[in-house]
């Protein structure tokens, strides 16, 4: 019997700064969302608008982290729409109920 030794080598790939510039202004896009919603969080009033905008922004950093960091925007439209959609579907269903609720809740008072 002949023992076999199992050579791997490392094979080293240069960096690709395209990759690397993509990440960070990514990162940069999503750290200036965050900020404004930490500056809005603190300066304006508690309302509807102020709600409205958190979830407009927290939508738009879950599509970069969805298109950038899950490599969704390299794949056909196809897959695209089939998880974008019924995310929208699923957001409305949510607003529903929530609506629903709160005026069940108000009738019975």
């Amino acid at each position: 019997m002949d023992i076999q030794q199992n050579k791997s080598t490392l094979e080293v790939t240069p960096r690709n700064n395209e990759k690397i510039k993509k990440i960070w202004k990514t990162a940069l896009i999503m750290a200036l969302i965050t900020a404004a919603e930490f500056v809005m969080a603190f300066t304006m009033p508690r309302g509807i608008l102020l709600y409205v905008l958190f979830i407009l922004l927290t939508i738009w950093k879950a599509k970069y982290i969805m298109m950038d960091f899950m490599h969704l925007g390299d794949e056909v439209k196809p897959l695209f729409y089939s998880i974008i959609v019924p995310l929208i579907f699923l957001v409305w269903l949510l607003i529903a109920l929530a609506k629903e609720g709160s005026d069940i809740f108000m009738m019975r008072w």
